[in-house]
């Protein structure tokens, strides 16, 4: 199955915040184990505010958003091909799941 053994970094800058090796494809989502690299301690509080904040996207999306922004402010997603132009990534321990596109996703 395409994807399933590719490995996906994610960068800040310069810096590795880690690495995902894909398990799963759930199309739009690819799920994978997470490996974190040194810029990741910085961001994991961030992705687990947004995590925690999921659940509640009805009653208050604003937090959610700005949780997410802290976590994602400066990432790039660089499939095996390349960087892709827009992502949405969750990280939970050695855990990861996202859905990408080569386009910049439409605003709503």
């Amino acid at each position: 199955m395409p994807y399933i053994g590719e490995t996906w970094r994610v960068e800040r800058g310069a810096d590795v915040v880690g690495e995902i090796t894909i398990t799963e494809v759930d199309f739009p989502w690819l799920n994978g184990r997470f490996t974190p690299g040194p810029a990741f301690a910085e961001l994991e509080p961030h992705f687990a505010r947004e995590l925690s904040l999921i659940d509640t996207l009805d009653e208050d999306l604003a937090a959610w958003e700005d949780a997410y922004t802290r976590a994602s402010d400066g990432v790039r997603l660089i499939a095996p091909a390349g960087p892709v132009a827009e992502f949405l990534l969750h990280i939970e321990d050695d855990a990861a799941w996202f859905r990408w596109s080569d386009e910049p996703f439409p605003v709503e």
